[in-house]
């Protein structure tokens, strides 16, 4: 894309601290506009717990179609204490990111400096990798049922489903994002799986990484089962530089990278379509923190991440990397702590802090 082209994106800003830390990445996506020499334009879309309180509907008819005229989708964060478990997250969640096809779900695994980690000695350069999680099969597809369901005798079955298209051009993405990340100290790209359990859906995972890795000869080819991975994520992740999983275990796994990156108050992600036409979206990875509503003391670091992100995969390399930098100056020499209510500074503090830091 163009950058001097116009970016429209779709706000769902959401519920509980949703919509406040949707604000600073907004504010910050201005600042980045001006001094970037880009145009852009917003529409708030109301869904998540509040809307489906009130009206009884998660997406309209016509809304996914009307999300797909965007170049991107920010999310804030959907949640809220009256809506039981499982309704958002399949309904909202879950149904965009298959009814969009976003296919490669994208976590960086980075410690900001000034960020605490449960780590012991570990610091930036230590904590700085990439998860490529195949986003649209496994566990997630939802086939299964239950027979002699509320009896002695009932039986629960829930199946992965693992196709080689679907495999493959997740892979695939993953080396040429190693190609492109180039990490100085090598590309490494891990395949991570159970292939001495799993063995049939995890056997086809394996089959395709072989063969598609033979089309990026300088890029290293690594494996590890999942268990000893998040041991390795603990003890050395600096010895990783991008990984590639499943649907369930990239789930795992990228809970743990943010706890590793000091906490879900700084960890972005993005639900990505790379293909060309695909609309992808964009969030912090902390959830709605309704107890926390209001107050301006939430943290929104992650959520101006989630911009950084946005920006980089929408043209704009060069303000995601402006915003990055800014972030890291701000966790590094300003903010006193990334826990909600500790960090020295209010919500829209963080923000304009942020924003300074951009035009220093």
């Amino acid at each position: 894309m163009n950058a001097k082209e116009n970016l429209k994106i779709a706000v769902i800003g959401g519920d509980g601290t949703g919509p406040e830390v949707t604000a600073e990445a907004l504010k910050v996506l201005a600042a980045a506009a001006e001094l970037d020499g880009f145009g852009f334009s917003t529409q708030d879309f109301p869904f998540g717990g509040e809307h489906y309180l009130k009206t009884g509907e998660i997406l309209p008819d016509g809304a996914v179609d009307e999300l797909r005229a965007f170049d991107a989708i920010y999310l804030g964060a959907v949640g809220h204490p009256d809506v039981a478990p499982g309704i958002l997250e399949k309904g909202l969640l879950l149904e965009l990111r298959f009814k969009l096809d976003q296919y490669i779900n994208l976590r960086p695994v980075k410690l900001y400096p000034g960020v605490e980690t449960p780590l012991a000695g570990k610091r930036p350069e230590d904590v700085d990798f990439v998860v490529v999680r195949e986003n649209t099969e496994d566990l997630y597809c939802g086939v299964g049922g239950f027979l002699k369901k509320g009896t002695a005798d009932e039986v629960a079955t829930q199946s992965a489903v693992y196709t080689r298209k679907g495999c493959e051009r997740c892979i695939r993405w993953a080396f040429e994002y190693t190609q492109r990340r180039n990490n100085p100290k090598g590309k490494r790209l891990t395949l991570v799986a159970k292939t001495n359990v799993l063995t049939y859906g995890h056997d086809l995972w394996w089959r395709t990484y072989q063969e598609v890795a033979k089309d990026y000869p300088d890029v290293e080819a690594d494996y590890n089962h999942v268990d000893a991975c998040c041991m390795w994520m603990v003890k050395n992740p600096e010895y990783y530089d991008v990984i590639v999983t499943t649907n369930m275990f990239g789930d795992i796994i990228t809970d743990l990278g943010a706890m590793v990156q000091g906490g879900m108050g700084v960890a972005a992600g993005g639900n990505m379509n790379p293909d060309p036409g695909g609309v992808s979206m964009y969030e912090p990875m902390g959830g709605s923190a309704p107890k926390y509503t209001g107050q301006g003391v939430i943290n929104p670091i992650a959520a101006i991440g989630a911009m950084s992100m946005l920006l980089e995969h929408t043209g704009q390399e060069a303000s995601g990397s402006r915003i990055l930098k800014a972030i890291q100056e701000v966790t590094g020499n300003k903010m006193e702590s990334q826990a909600a209510g500790r960090m020295g500074y209010s919500t829209s503090e963080v923000g304009d802090l942020v924003v300074a830091a951009m035009h220093a």
